[in-house]
């Protein structure tokens, strides 16, 4: 049951570890100064998501997120959350795209070079064979969160930052439920389609409470450090190099390269989720299909990794609210259906 179940929090690390989060873009996009009780608030939130999901996926024997969609959001609004699904899909890797160009430029590379590295490597992966750099994540995210935890860390030490900041000004609290509800929508596309695999409910329980526990300390340290170079990190496209060149070349090179392929293998998933649901309708082989999908991605690459995160996350954030208050009261919800028939 252990094993299972850090089996299922790794994938769910891993769904949700890439450009936007291990950057730290995405945490200061909503958090920032007196963000504590934000990140508590996510914490319980992500964990009864997760729950709820992996639970009916589970108790449905799920092979597709479909079943699971329509279970929380109702038959009326399935299809469009599926739309949604395919369209987050699509800008997220965008995201990704433009992190891998901005990723390059900590080593004085132009933007363009970075995208254009990963849009040709992702092609030539889709005319190859996907399943094996897929499987890499499964190494990568361990270590990059390792990774980012040390340099977190050593960065509090050496800056002498208070890990516990005094609570008495929470103003930011509101910002959990945007950020919540923009990481719900992934997890319903990869959670929801696990059902048969998953063999015990203990297994659920530890993969919802012991990733949202390690999310919710990453976050609130990560956050911690961001605050005390804010100054800097209009700076950088990505505030982790603001931390990171305090410390030596080699770190910087590690935590570059397992960042960019986090980034590498997210934008693969995404891209195998838009073309294997896009295959249902149009009869075209895949990789025509990845590298039509790269043409429209690659002129929307042109705004920047940090301003599309500025604009994009934001609006899934509040986009996705009402599948996140689903979630939230899903038990409450249910009892009350059963209660009225």
């Amino acid at each position: 049951m252990w094993k299972a179940g850090m089996k299922w929090l790794f994938l769910i690390l891993g769904t949700m570890i890439g450009a936007g989060y291990a950057s730290g873009r995405e945490l200061w996009q909503f958090f920032g100064d007196e963000s504590g009780l934000a990140i508590l608030l996510f914490v319980i939130m992500f964990i009864i998501s997760c729950t709820v999901i992996m639970t009916l996926s589970y108790e449905k024997r799920a092979t597709d997120y479909l079943y699971v969609l329509e279970a929380i959001v109702g038959k009326r609004l399935v299809r469009i959350y599926d739309y949604m699904i395919l369209l987050y899909l699509f800008t997220t890797t965008v995201v990704m795209i433009a992190g891998s160009g901005a990723t390059v430029q900590a080593f004085q590379l132009n933007y363009w070079w970075g995208v254009i590295l990963i849009s040709v490597v992702l092609l030539l992966l889709f005319i190859k064979d996907i399943n094996a750099v897929l499987s890499i994540n499964q190494f990568i995210i361990p270590l990059l969160l390792v990774g980012l935890l040390f340099v977190l860390l050593q960065f509090t030490i050496d800056q002498q930052l208070p890990l516990l900041s005094p609570w008495s000004k929470q103003s930011n609290w509101a910002a959990a439920f945007p950020f919540t509800a923009l990481n719900v929508l992934p997890l319903v596309a990869v959670l929801g389609a696990i059902g048969t695999k998953v063999q015990t409910k203990g297994e659920i329980w530890i993969a919802s409470i012991g990733s949202g526990v390690v999310f919710g300390i990453i976050s609130y340290i990560y956050n911690n450090s961001l605050i005390q170079i804010a100054d800097e990190i209009l700076l950088y496209e990505i505030p982790l190099f603001a931390i990171l060149k305090n410390y030596s070349a080699n770190m910087l090179f590690f935590m570059s390269i397992l960042l960019w392929i986090a980034i590498f293998t997210t934008a693969a998933a995404g891209i195998l989720g838009i073309v294997t649901r896009i295959k249902r309708s149009v009869q075209l082989p895949i990789w025509l299909l990845v590298l039509l999908s790269l043409a429209c991605m690659l002129p929307l690459t042109i705004f920047g990794f940090s301003t599309l995160i500025a604009y994009i996350y934001p609006a899934y954030g509040i986009l996705n609210l009402y599948i996140l208050t689903r979630l939230v009261f899903f038990p409450l919800f249910n009892n009350r259906k059963y209660s009225n028939n």
